[in-house]
């Protein structure tokens, strides 16, 4: 697409949102509407582009990736008439006679681009926050995911109106292209690394945005955790995607006196999900690409395989990997891994166990097992990162009355039901005075003003 075409795009949502048209509930509501319905006829094509960009079977493709845009399309239209609401607020009795009110108001014009790893969920989730907020919207699906980039293409084409909801495909030279135009809010889902170039086009406008990144989020079985259960649901949470998940477990920390129950337990596991070689198994994912398959070969340089290290080339897949002896400087525990290799370290103490997490930075996500409240609590307070779960991974990802975020390096904003509603509204505040009477003491030169401003104040 060329610079002019998408000047005009720009442009005739900018327009469209100026009419007012995209503001009233009742449309709001048809809209969701229309993409639910859009959504249910698209499935098969969806999930067979799913299977085609990364291998995706069925049950993790509808799960993972449908299953939650129709949940928060389900929540958005059956709240969004109150989220849509002003809120009346108290009023001080230094504003006597006044009413306050907290009134949002959707941002106008709004750039969502998407990743390719869930290519449908983190591309349509953001929109339906943005619908239900009152927006128009410019899409910018994955370049990396193209036979879903193609079928949402033709869902937006056929569903929406061209300035109300627009999708435009390419290159990355065209988000590159998008972010330099004055839209009212971005949302982006990626990688640290281009979250900065996306910050720093923003900060050029002043444009606000919300950034969905990610990290070396990790994942604790402490000595007294439910270890058969611990092992199913990290061996879930890793290697769904084939480890290609923003919230992943990036790296095991496990308790010594732990570790050996633990890994036979992943690998039972592994074998009962996958069988005993996952590379044949036809519903075990596969790499997005040849050059994110080569980055991954790399890290399995950095350490001891303990479990798996399999690797089939021409099917760009690598078989689930425990890998130990990792160095803290090594690049497997230094960049979020993204992929189905799961670098292992033990500890003892818990002082022992924050110094190892607090050598990165803020991560998106962090999961502890464990029976004991203490030792939860201690993890939970002491740690900060994004969301995430006691005795169980991912599944925080999944619910529309949690807020899904980071925070620091792992990213700015969150969403997710209400709070993806408020993600793209500005709330402004209202104050509402009578004209029936006036209090002098405010003004200046007003006789004891300043004695009575001096109580009220207190």
């Amino acid at each position: 697409m060329e610079t002019y075409e998408i000047d005009a795009v720009v442009e005739r949502q900018k327009r469209y949102y100026l009419t007012g048209e995209t503001r009233p509930v009742p449309f709001r509501r048809a809209q969701l509407a229309k993409l639910r319905e859009a959504l249910l006829r698209f499935e098969p094509e969806l999930l067979a582009a799913l299977r085609q960009d990364l291998n995706k079977s069925e049950q993790e493709a509808y799960t993972t990736e449908i299953g939650i845009v129709l949940t928060e399309l389900r929540i958005a239209l059956r709240h969004v008439r109150r989220w849509s609401k002003p809120d009346k607020v108290r009023t001080p009795l230094t504003h006597f006679g006044a009413s306050s009110r907290i009134v949002p108001e959707p941002y106008g014009t709004t750039l969502v681009i998407g990743p390719w790893n869930y290519p449908v969920n983190l591309m349509l989730v953001p929109v339906v926050s943005a619908i239900a907020a009152g927006n128009t919207i410019v899409m910018k699906p994955s370049e990396m995911a193209p036979a879903t980039s193609r079928v949402l293409a033709t869902l937006v084409r056929e569903t929406f109106r061209p300035e109300y909801v627009a999708l435009i495909e390419g290159e990355a030279s065209v988000s590159t292209e998008l972010l330099k135009r004055p839209f009212d809010h971005i949302f982006f889902t990626g990688s640290p690394q281009v979250g900065r170039i996306v910050m720093e086009a923003a900060a050029k406008r002043l444009i606000p945005v919300t950034l969905e990144l990610g990290g070396k989020s990790p994942c604790i079985v402490h000595n007294d955790a439910c270890l058969a259960l611990a092992a199913k649901r990290l061996v879930y949470g890793k290697l769904t995607n084939a480890g290609q998940t923003c919230v992943a477990p990036d790296y095991l920390l496990v308790h010594k006196e732990a570790k050996a129950a633990l890994y036979k337990e992943i690998e039972s596991v592994v074998e009962a999900f996958y069988g005993k070689e996952p590379l044949r198994d036809p519903d075990y994912g596969r790499i997005v690409n040849e050059r994110h398959y080569r980055r991954l070969l790399e890290y399995l340089k950095d350490g001891r395989i303990a479990y798996g290290g399999q690797t089939d080339d021409a099917a760009l897949k690598i078989a689930p990997t425990l890998l130990e002896g990792v160095s803290s400087a090594s690049g497997a525990m230094r960049e979020e891994i993204f992929g189905p290799i799961l670098p292992v370290l033990e500890y003892e103490t818990l002082d022992e166990l924050l110094a190892i997490i607090r050598e990165n930075p803020k991560p998106l996500a962090l999961y502890v097992f464990s029976e004991n409240k203490r030792f939860q609590q201690d993890i939970i307070r002491e740690v900060p990162f994004g969301g995430g779960c006691v005795n169980d991974t991912l599944m925080h990802l999944g619910t529309p009355y949690l807020p899904f975020g980071g925070v620091g390096t792992s990213g700015i904003g969150s969403y997710h039901g209400e709070h993806g509603f408020r993600t793209f509204s500005h709330y402004k505040s209202v104050l509402k005075q009578t004209s029936r009477f006036d209090f002098p003491f405010r003004y200046p030169k007003a006789k004891n003003g300043l004695t009575i401003i001096r109580k009220l104040l207190r």
